[in-house]
């Protein structure tokens, strides 16, 4: 019957099932995307303002702009919807990659495949370190035992077995210890985890700093543009006693007012930010991780894997009964009862590379291999503060060797010596640990089957020795950290390795403010006021626990701190949560430390961390300058149609709704694609982090936006006054104050590439974007002025090369006194 079950199922009965029941997915997420996306976009003031002034132009009979503001309409409307659709496809496509996986069998053969694709009836494999992907029914146990505080809130783990009523493991339960295999009777919204999530469709997620800032800047000029719409129609129906041509110049100005590019220029950047993550091998599962990476002021890092290779190789072995120390770095392996019992007390099908080693040595050396003739009868799990673990293993002769293994003061707690033993043995475990390496003590018990205790801790051992493995550092981390120190950014070791070990290896890769150390006894014990002020000074901390890394983390963040947090098992879970970035590795990292992460490193090297902090900050950066760039070129439209009208001049209708609209049209793929694509700044990762706490745009960046746009507006309306005065046509005042205005545009794109370098240096910039979109925006300009049919449309005159040049000129220096600012600050070091 067993061989049966283990089958699995057929190619054509998954897909039948599939179609049967479903996917085995718990998100409530509507699949109707593109109906919610233009409900959003259909709701947005500026489409109802749009409809309004299509109306009112209709009613006039003026069916060529009611047309123009159709169009118009479609246009914003289809620029809101690519751009949401694009946005929705990079988050879609992130968190498919960083979905969990589960093993399944089918058509005899183990595959791994995303959870989501576990499918009614299928056999799953799980194990030590995984989350369960689907409720199942257990066929097979082995020493198996499973953690279900997510759903009952009992941290204790409980065993499971074939034999009812302990044979279900429910999805997105933890495994524990052990491994199984299990048959899937329910999954998706059918599962215990799926009913329960059901009930929290209605909890939307908090908003970002960021987000609150941005939503509260839009809803404010949302404000200000009804009243500023309410003020015009009131005055302007006061003058002309028309009502209709009234409520047109209320809604040019209320078009003029709604910032309506900052939303989606905020969806955009950090939607695309995350896309351009996943290309630098950096998984992030929600785009507004971007926005936290270039404010991380501190890295946590474990040792193993992370600033080493990961290549645990044995490297020495203490035996205690005839005091002798083994050097293997330059000297053959030799078989010895500490090596065959510490390959003992390792995993069966070690997944460890200490273990890996172990077996490998223990198999090169071992005058006989007594691997098939034993096989594992009890295991006691990884556990206990410093931790170890204790296998048991039974042939036919009823023969027991039971082995343990783990940190050296954790087996000599259990182990009969004297004091003066145990200190000689402390002693050369930090001679060894000094050097680098890791050291394990390994022992053994005689107690027959029937009487093993239920717990570990009670077993008494005779100890047999030190296991010492060397994991050398990686070559880039050296360059890695100094590239975290120069922006800023501190680093923390957090192991579980011995102090001298740590300190080892930390002096090995330079790593800054290494002395004292902390362990994870002292970090529990310590008071929190005295632990906040400890790590700040603190940058090794060594024989680290699950509870004391969460209370590092609780501690660095209580100070205000960005906390990045790297790990790769199923302890560091509790602190990648709490970290404000958890990152965990993509290779060597279990389910639950990727679940619990907010980013994930595809290829396990911390040097693409340095690369994820620069494009949080180039995301950051641009997405300042998109938004700087939107107040300065609002400010002139909104004055160009007001100011005519608070002064009296003869002609106010300078710009109409046609007018305003075509300007929303070029500013919005200005700021959105041309400031997204630009690169980051050549002095931004040596500048210290900045706080997540402050504002968005400071007092003096909103007041420098502020002033730009006021003096484009005086250069527009000057001209236009100056042409005006000089008794121009109407239709010229507004060809020349409409193309003063794209001038300035142009040049306040390029201006504002940069706050502090000059122009002339960002014109090598790479961005391919600046000369299409700047040609484009140029072209229009003409086409508007030259062509007849749009010449009319617009209600312009052809501009002769004088006059265009005019306008040139006064739009340069409306621009480019901003580099006269930037040169001073460059002078006084700012």
């Amino acid at each position: 019957m067993e061989p049966l079950q283990l089958t699995g199922l057929s190619d054509k009965e998954v897909l039948e099932n599939r179609r049967k029941f479903g996917s085995n997915q718990t998100d409530h997420e509507p699949d109707n995307h593109f109906w919610q996306v233009l409900k959003e976009v259909i709701t947005e003031p500026l489409f109802i303002i749009l409809i309004l002034t299509a109306s009112l132009y209709f009613l006039l009979g003026e069916y060529q702009e009611g047309f123009i503001m159709l169009c118009a309409l479609t246009f914003v409307a289809g620029i809101s919807l690519y751009q949401e659709n694009r946005s929705r496809n990079a988050i879609s496509a992130l968190k498919k990659l960083s979905a969990p996986h589960a093993k399944v069998i089918r058509n005899s053969n183990t595959l791994e495949i995303p959870t989501e694709e576990v499918v009614m009836h299928d056999l799953i494999l799980v194990e030590d370190g995984n989350l369960v992907p689907a409720d199942a029914q257990i066929l097979k146990a082995n020493d198996f035992s499973v953690n279900e505080s997510i759903l009952t809130g009992e941290s204790l783990a409980v065993v499971k077995s074939p034999q009812e009523p302990d044979n279900k493991i429910l999805k997105g339960t933890l495994v524990v210890s052990g491994s199984c295999t299990a048959r899937v009777y329910a999954i998706g919204k059918n599962t215990e985890l799926g009913k329960i999530s059901q009930s929290l469709t209605e909890i939307k997620a908090e908003k970002t700093p960021l987000q609150l800032q941005i939503r509260s800047f839009v809803r404010n000029m949302v404000i200000f543009g009804v009243m500023a719409f309410l003020l015009v129609w009131g005055i302007n129906f006061y003058v002309s006693n028309d009502l209709i041509q009234s409520l047109l110049r209320g809604l040019t100005l209320a078009m003029s007012v709604l910032p309506e590019e900052i939303p989606v220029a905020f969806s955009t950047f950090m939607a695309l930010g995350a896309y351009r993550l996943y290309r630098d091998k950096v998984i992030t599962k929600s785009p507004q991780t971007v926005e936290s990476l270039g404010a991380a002021t501190v890295i946590c890092v474990d040792k193993t894997g992370t600033l080493t290779r990961n290549e645990m190789q044995l490297a020495a072995i203490y035996e205690f009964s005839t005091d002798r120390l083994s050097d293997f770095t330059n000297a053959p392996f030799q078989f010895s009862e500490v090596l065959e019992y510490a390959m003992w007390a390792s995993e069966t099908e070690p997944f460890d590379e200490m273990e890996k080693s172990l077996h490998r040595v223990y198999a090169e050396t071992s005058p006989e291999d007594l691997r098939p003739e034993f096989r594992q009868s009890h295991e006691y799990p990884l556990e206990g503060q410093p931790p170890r673990m204790t296998h048991v293993f039974s042939n036919n002769q009823g023969q027991n060797i039971i082995a343990c293994k783990g940190a050296v003061e954790g087996v000599l707690q259990q182990s009969i010596l004297t004091p003066e033993q145990k200190n000689k043995i402390q002693l050369l475990t930090e001679q060894l640990a000094g050097k680098g390496y890791r050291v394990l003590g390994v022992g053994k018990a005689n107690v027959p089957f029937s009487e093993l205790p239920a717990t570990q801790f009670e077993l008494q051992f005779e100890f047999l020795g030190l296991v010492a493995f060397y994991d050398p550092p990686k070559d880039n981390i050296k360059e890695t950290l100094q590239q975290f120190y120069q922006a800023g950014i501190q680093i923390k070791m957090i192991t579980g390795d011995y102090a001298p070990t740590a300190l080892a290896i930390a002096s090995q890769i330079n790593m800054q403010g290494i002395g004292e150390t902390l362990t994870g006894a002292e970090v529990l014990e310590m008071p929190e006021n005295v632990l906040r002020e400890k790590v700040k000074s603190m940058a090794v901390f060594a024989r680290m626990f699950p509870e004391a890394k969460l209370k590092v983390i609780q501690a660095l963040k209580a100070n205000n701190e960005v906390v990045g947090m790297t790990g790769d098992g199923v302890n560091d879970g509790p602190a990648l949560k709490a970290a404000t970035i958890g990152i965990a590795m993509g290779k060597r990292g279990s389910e639950v430390a990727k679940s619990a992460a907010s980013l994930i490193l595809a290829d396990d090297d911390l040097s693409h961390m340095t690369e994820a902090i620069a494009i949080g900050r180039r995301i950051y950066e641009n997405l300042k300058k998109a938004i700087q760039y939107i107040i300065s070129i609002h400010i002139p439209i909104i004055l160009i149609v007001t100011m005519p009208l608070v002064l009296l001049w003869p002609f106010t209708g300078i710009f109409s709704p046609v007018h305003v609209i075509f300007l929303e049209l070029i500013m919005g793929p200005t700021c959105s694609i041309v400031y997204e694509n630009e690169p980051i700044e050549a002095n931004s990762m040596q500048k210290p982090p900045r706080k997540l706490t402050h504002s968005f745009l400071t007092f003096k960046e909103l007041g420098l936006s502020m002033v730009q746009g006021l003096v484009i507006a005086a250069a527009c309306l000057g001209i236009g006054y100056y042409f005006m005065q000089s008794g121009a046509l109407n239709t010229t005042t507004r060809t020349v104050i409409f193309a003063t205005l794209i001038f300035c545009n142009l040049f306040l794109t390029l201006v504002n590439r940069s706050f502090h370098y000059s122009v002339f240096t960002t014109i090598r910039y790479k961005n391919y974007l600046i000369p299409l979109v700047l040609s484009i925006s140029l072209g229009i300009l003409f086409l508007t002025i030259y062509l007849p049919f749009l010449r009319t449309l617009f209600g312009f005159e052809p501009l002769s090369v004088k006059q265009l040049l005019l306008c040139l000129a006064v739009a340069l220096p409306a621009t480019f006194w901003v580099e006269i600012w930037k040169f001073y600050r460059r002078k006084q070091g700012l």
